[in-house]
């Protein structure tokens, strides 16, 4: 569909000679001299910009950019003017302009210009197309998302919120585990009772067990009373074990115990007490793996593995990274108490192309940061974290001297593969080919990184 300008100036000649560069681009292009008349015609017409100039009579064009942003904040006015003051600009850009230009211009300048502001449009109007979507299938939070990956996650977390079952929920970091466990637990029957987290990575082997399992008055050397573990905490709601990878083999065995009886014994207790809490564990780990090392006991990830639900890495859900920047920004924006932001199109292109390896957490961090640095209403390139500005589609591994800039080796591979699966189209026999793997050992690898392929 062409794109609609109204040009708005009380200079004829000048209208009419910048008509005809817009039209000369590809643009439908109308013409207004007065002000009152543009301002009833870019309100009933379907335009994708306004350009006025700043000096018209009576009227000002900032008069005429406030009027039309108080009304349609969705349609980019840009402002022009032969007095190119400091003071012009500031009261444009107050009055809601997307951009300044002074007179005279040349045609790259205009043309450079136009684009950024339409090109701001179709990226505002595209979010907001994700957001009603997303609001019309009751999506929340970080779960915000229209892609084919974040669906079937959705519909898997509904079905399986019905039941009692144990989930497993895998995906790398920062993918949000957690809070799939929490919408697990907020659309279950036990969504009045308590949500317990604990991370079992975070503590040492004798106070998980206590924090797990409760303790007796005098268990050990600082129990001066009783405690009653999370399993009872968490019950008529849902404990969520998370990292559950890291569990020593000696916490495993009790854990294992636990759930098969429903019981649990608190240490220094002689009697186990029954609990009554549905159980999500998750983590980033392979387990099948662990348990080929002997380091995850096999009848415990059967035990936790009765419905498995693996969350798909940003990187594969396409648009719902412009979706959940938008979120971000809103919140991050309320939070330090800055105007709504948006983001520029050039933004949105290296938030699209950044391959996001810490996930819609790493997301959030540059968002954050990019609310806190941005010095305009709209977040610019330069405002995102150096590793995502000067990101390249085509780099796959990391020449920096930053050490904060380092992979692992497991992390290079993973690219390596992820670009190559990519160059082939998907094709496991063609990319075994080209990785100098046999069809087995590139099997195992795809699925130890959760990369897809197709036969």
């Amino acid at each position: 569909m062409t794109e609609r300008i109204l040009v708005v100036d009380d200079d004829a000649d000048f209208c009419a000679e910048l008509v005809r560069l817009l039209e000369k681009w590809g643009y439908e292009v109308v013409a207004q001299t007065s002000p009152d008349e543009a301002y009833k015609v870019a309100l009933d017409e379907g335009f994708d910009l306004v350009m006025t100039d700043l000096r018209m009579g009576a009227r000002s064009g900032a008069d005429l950019c406030r009027r039309i942003v108080e009304n349609r904040s969705d349609l980019p006015v840009v402002v022009f003017t032969g007095f190119g003051t400091m003071e012009a600009a500031v009261s444009t850009l107050r009055a809601g302009a997307f951009d300044f230009m002074t007179k005279p211009f040349s045609p790259a300048q205009l043309e450079l210009c136009v684009r950024r502001a339409l090109d701001h449009r179709r990226l505002a109007s595209e979010v907001k197309r994700l957001r009603k979507v997303a609001l019309a299938r009751g999506q929340g939070g970080e779960l915000l998302g229209t892609s084919e990956a974040i669906e079937s996650v959705r519909e898997l977390v509904s079905r399986v919120a019905e039941t009692n079952a144990t989930v497993l929920v895998t995906g790398e970091s920062g993918t949000g585990k957690e809070l799939v466990a929490r919408a697990i637990h907020a659309k279950s029957r036990r969504a009045s009772g308590p949500f317990v987290a604990i991370n079992c990575a975070a503590l040492p082997e004798t106070l998980l067990e206590s924090e797990l399992f409760g303790h007796t008055k005098g268990a050990f050397t600082d129990a001066k009373t009783a405690k009653r573990g999370l399993f009872l905490e968490a019950s008529s709601g849902t404990l969520f074990l998370d990292e559950i990878g890291e569990l020593p083999l000696t916490v495993q065995a009790k854990l294992l115990r636990a759930l098969e009886d429903r019981k649990v014994r608190p240490l220094g207790g002689s009697q186990e007490v029954p609990f009554d809490a549905r159980i999500v564990t998750a983590t980033n780990r392979d387990l099948e793996s662990r348990v080929a090392e002997r380091t995850f006991r096999e009848d415990l990830f059967y035990r936790i593995n009765v419905v498995h639900l693996e969350l798909p890495p940003l990187r594969s859900r396409g648009e719902d990274v412009l979706l959940l920047a938008s979120h971000f920004l809103e919140r991050f924006a309320e939070r330090h108490g800055k105007p709504i932001l948006t983001m520029s199109p050039a933004v949105a292109q290296r938030l699209v192309a950044y391959p996001w390896p810490g996930n819609v957490r790493e997301l959030q961090n540059a968002l954050e940061r990019a609310v806190a640095l941005a010095r305009f209403e709209e977040i610019g390139v330069d405002d995102l974290p150096p590793r995502i500005r000067d990101f390249r589609a085509t780099d796959v591994l990391v020449a920096s001297n930053d050490p904060t800039e380092l992979v692992t080796m497991e992390e290079v591979e993973r690219r390596y593969i992820a670009r190559v699966m990519e160059a082939v189209g998907g094709s496991k026999s063609e990319a075994a080919k080209v990785l100098g793997f046999d069809r087995s050992t590139l099997y195992r690898k795809l699925d130890r990184y959760r990369i897809q392929g197709t036969e």
